[in-house]
């Protein structure tokens, strides 16, 4: 098959990368999506993580809007979410949150995606990159007809693991002294749930039934955190953590095993001692891992956790973020978490979704250039989706112009977002 030539090619269907297929498509550009499984989503459908969160500072100023707030209306729609709500963590911080059924959600990517338009190649895997000096000449993907060659203008890697980037030899952020990748999650559906019975719990009692499952053995995290499918008695649980470098094939796949095992044992414990649940089982596996954190870009700018404290102001800003320094540590059952003020949000600049040494490339998603403390509060899926529209917005202007990523006239590209109902700050 002779190589495919295409504007923009987005690597990774999860929400930064559909998002950035939706804006590069709306824009103009030809566009390709690729994606490993037959279906949009990843984290949020994949690994079933159940809810958005991180939309608005702790005093309720939205930061987070354009395409991923299209996303939550469509939901919305169709009776899939009941929109923007907030609940209490085990912190007892007050979280705003976004609930809503992944099996919908697939359909809601489908059709936006379609409408953009844009192209999709499901069940696709990236084989090899070609790459003369700063620029990626071609992406080859296999696919079930064998491997094909795309020759894009623009390549968004938005493959999470940045898969892209590691098989063109970029380079990545290593961990600081002290520092270790933050672990996985393997969510589960668990249900029916007798809610009125399980909301009336106090928050002491949540408390020490999550401490107890814990010393017990059968959860992995001092938590029964779980979000409800809209429309039914039943919640997606967020209680297992398992760390893994989820780079390595060998190390993922003890990973999803040892996921499924503290599914059943969470879901277990929870049957038999927790209030509402006693006539419920576990309905359903997440079809992966929920990760967290693997490679990081050193891009043209790196993003630090004191930009983050101090709301460092950049004139090449592209989103915003207001979620806390969220730390899931690889071992134990506790949690770092820090928040950031009542009305604190701070700006993701432009620079940190260029790769250092690529002329061509732009990320989406939770791999930008940042450190590990600072990725901890940008790598939600809210967060990650405000990046991508800017990403793939940015790649559909690079591509029509024909010019080099750095050359991109970023204050034409925000007035672009501002447009599109993005905020910028």
């Amino acid at each position: 098959m002779n190589p495919i030539n295409i504007d923009v090619l987005v690597c990774g269907g999860g929400m930064a990368g559909t998002v950035a297929a939706i804006a590069a498509g709306r824009n103009g550009a030809e566009t390709l999506l690729v994606e490993r499984w037959g279906f949009l989503g990843g984290s949020a459908t994949a690994a079933a993580v159940g809810q958005f969160v991180g939309w608005e500072t702790e005093a309720g100023r939205r930061v987070i809007r354009g395409i991923a707030e299209e996303i939550v209306d469509n939901l919305r729609a169709r009776g899939a979410s009941d929109g923007h709500s907030h609940f209490v963590m085990s912190t007892g911080h007050r979280m705003d949150q976004v609930s809503y059924d992944p099996e919908t959600l697939k359909i809601v990517l489908d059709e936006l995606v379609t409408r953009a338009p844009a192209h999709l190649l499901f069940n696709t895997v990236v084989m090899s990159v070609a790459r003369t000096e700063r620029t990626i000449n071609e992406v080859t993907v296999l696919t079930k007809k064998g491997p094909i060659a795309l020759r894009p203008k623009v390549v968004i890697d938005a493959s999470g693991d940045l898969d892209v980037l590691a098989r063109a030899s970029a380079t990545f952020l290593s961990l600081e002294e002290g520092e270790t990748l933050q672990p996985a999650t393997m969510m589960f559906r668990f249900g029916p749930i007798d809610y009125e019975a399980f909301n009336a719990i106090p928050t002491p009692e949540i408390h020490a039934l999550a401490q107890r499952g814990v010393h017990e053995g059968a959860l992995a995290r001092a938590a029964l955190h779980q979000s409800r499918v809209t429309g039914t008695q039943d919640g997606w649980f967020n209680v297992s953590r398992v760390s893994v470098d989820a780079t390595d094939p060998f190390d993922l796949s003890r990973a999803e095993v040892e996921g499924r095992r503290q599914a059943f044992a969470a879901a277990n414990f929870i049957r038999e001692n927790v209030p509402g649940c006693a006539g419920g089982r576990l309905v359903a596996l997440a079809a992966q891992l929920g990760i967290r954190e693997t490679r990081r870009v050193s891009g043209n700018y790196i993003l630090t956790v004191d930009d983050l404290r101090r709301g460092r102001t950049f004139s090449d800003v592209i989103a915003c973020g207001a979620y806390p320094i969220d730390i899931h540590p690889a071992t134990g059952t506790g949690l770092g978490f820090e928040t950031l003020g009542k009305d604190h949000s701070y700006q993701i600049p432009y620079r940190s979704i260029v790769p250092s040494g690529f002329d061509n490339v732009l990320i989406a998603g939770r791999g930008i250039s940042s450190t590990h403390e600072a990725h901890a509060s940008t790598r939600v899926m809210p967060n990650t989706m405000a990046i991508g529209h800017a990403a793939g917005l940015a790649a559909a202007m690079i591509a029509e112009g024909n010019i080099g990523a750095r050359e991109l006239p970023v204050e034409r590209m925000q007035a672009k977002l501002r447009e599109a109902n993005a905020y910028l700050g």
